[in-house]
């Protein structure tokens, strides 16, 4: 491929779900896998449930995104000199692992699973900015497919297949599988040859003064704070109900291994499904289009879920609820996805991205928090119908959608 020469649609689709894939590897592995073998080894439950700090670097990664935009090798490209080497680092993070037993080296094996993180989250942020610089508004909706999709398909690797292939081939070799997806990765970012944005020339090399101001102007532009304000609210009660979900079916008699089942496979599959049609809808219609369906079909599980609660549950009933709370959730973050892209300021992709995507973890997490004690104070069914009641009210913020603008002076990809 000649050095500046543009790769075609399908070489940049593949590339970008390849790389968020080995993003979800380890993700997958510290959610999943980790907790399974940290209590196998007799680790206490009070120290399974800290574990949940090695994800800090996905929530803060936002602290060090300006970094990205700033520092670049012009030889290597703009986002490619940071997505090689974090590829090299987490492919030799992920083989460490291999050494660290959990029950004789637990500091060292969570330390590794803390720069697997940090590793996976900071090329996240690389691998955005480059989805950003890359892709034409045709192409967002296929774009965020490769986002979400890859994304999802790596939890399920890293969490769910090498779990199970870890009883042939050994805790080491999970880590080692690990090393190996994440090189094979790095072969494909090798012969890949980033073009430079048409307007690098005259940007010249961006300072943090640069990069803060022309952040700081795409979050005041005309209704940006109507997009801040649906990205932070618009999952917080699929978020409510989806935490209280799996204690409901506990508490309602079902066992593990069926809510495993069917949330962790099933619905898992069901996601990936919505994922794929949400994205093609994006493609297909006016990406706000797509969102205001999906956001609108999504309140009818959460109102399935509550008639669910008050009436009884049975597993056809859960297993029907599940399926399609999964697939709309998942066709409503992949044409949300979309949406934010559309209104990214290339120039400072990676920093501006970032912020909005934790905008969207910290607004779930902030549902999260308090829908147990809700739950305490209350019911499990007026927790469920508050929740779709809240996401049945924020479709009010949809119509606001319209009034933001895209950077001005910023094409997208489709104008070069």
């Amino acid at each position: 491929m000649p050095e500046h020469a543009r790769p075609s649609s399908r070489h940049r689709l593949g590339l970008l779900w390849t790389l968020y894939f080995v993003q979800g590897v380890p993700f997958g592995f510290q959610t999943t896998a980790l907790l399974v073998y940290l209590r196998e080894s007799g680790i206490s439950l009070t120290t399974i449930g800290l574990t949940s700090v090695l994800a800090l670097p996905w929530m803060l990664k936002f602290l060090w995104a300006p970094l990205v935009d700033r520092f670049s090798s012009n030889r290597r490209g703009r986002r490619r000199s940071w997505i090689l080497p974090l590829q090299i680092a987490l492919a030799l993070a992920c083989a460490a692992g291999a050494l660290a037993d959990p029950a004789s080296h637990l500091g060292p094996l969570l330390a590794l699973v803390f720069v697997m993180n940090l590793c996976a989250a900071t090329l996240d942020i690389a691998v955005d900015g480059l989805a950003v610089d890359l892709l034409s508004v045709g192409e967002l909706g296929k774009g965020n497919i490769a986002q979400v999709v890859g994304f999802k398909v790596g939890m399920l690797t890293g969490g769910g297949l090498l779990v199970w292939a870890s009883a042939f081939i050994g805790w080491r070799g999970l880590f080692v599988a690990m090393a190996a997806l994440v090189t094979a990765s790095l072969a494909v970012t090798l012969r890949f040859r980033e073009p430079p944005l048409p307007d690098a020339t005259e940007r010249g090399e961006p300072t943090f003064r640069r990069i803060f101001g022309t952040v700081k102007k795409a979050l005041t532009a005309r209704g940006a704070v109507w997009l801040l304000l649906f990205v932070a609210t618009y999952k917080l009660g699929e978020s409510m109900a989806d935490t209280m979900f799996r204690p409901f079916l506990v508490d309602s008699g079902f066992s593990r291994e069926q809510i495993g089942l069917w949330l962790g496979t099933w619905g898992m599959l069901f996601s990936i499904a919505g994922s794929t049609v949400g994205g093609y809808l994006a493609s297909r219609l006016p990406i706000l289009s797509a969102l205001s369906i999906a956001a609108t079909l999504r309140v009818v599980p959460l109102a399935a879920l509550w008639w669910l609660a008050a009436s009884g549950a049975t597993a056809a009933g859960v297993i029907t609820v599940t399926c399609a709370e999964h697939f709309f959730g998942g066709a409503l973050t992949t044409s949300l996805f979309a949406f934010m892209m559309s209104r990214i300021d290339r120039r400072v992709g990676a920093t501006h991205y970032t912020l909005l995507a934790a905008l969207e973890v910290w607004g779930k997490l902030s549902a999260q928090s308090v829908s147990g004690l809700i739950a305490d104070k209350t019911s499990y069914v007026f927790v469920f119908g508050l929740a779709a009641a809240i996401s049945l009210a924020f479709l009010g913020l949809l119509p606001t959608l319209r009034w933001t603008a895209r950077p001005a002076g910023v094409t997208t990809a489709a104008g070069r």
